[in-house]
């Protein structure tokens, strides 16, 4: 799938990234983190800058939030399968998107901070 229009594919064969690539991705601007995680996932911890999108909403259809738009995305989930799904709904729908492998879990393993949404260390749930 070609990229969102401004950025460019990061892994030109594969809908993959790992969790510090990512980090990097979403650091430098080149891609957005979305947390597709329940609720109370993302509030006891998620990746510091994710934007919160539960699968079962964008399964219903939900849009993504505003600042997902025109981007990259980047599935975060607790262990990647939820954000690989995401990322297939997401291609349907014409979005770029690449699946965290491992996801929160891999993410926390490899050392990068866990936060939550009033800005303390957060946990992986």
């Amino acid at each position: 799938m070609p990229p969102a229009l401004g950025h460019p594919a990061p892994h030109p064969d594969t809908d993959r990234a790992t969790p510090v690539q990512a980090r990097e991705l979403a650091r430098t601007g080149d891609a957005v983190l979305l947390d597709v995680r329940e609720a109370d996932e993302f509030a006891a911890g998620h990746a510091p800058g994710a934007l919160h999108q539960p699968l079962i909403a964008l399964a219903a259809g939900a849009p993504l939030p505003p600042a997902a738009t025109g981007r990259t995305v980047l599935a975060l989930c607790r262990s990647g399968h939820r954000s690989r799904r995401a990322v297939e709904l997401l291609a349907q729908r014409g979005v770029r998107a690449l699946n965290v492998t491992g996801g929160m879990h891999a993410w926390a393993l490899a050392g990068l901070p866990v936060t939550t949404p009033g800005g303390e260390a957060g946990r992986v749930a």
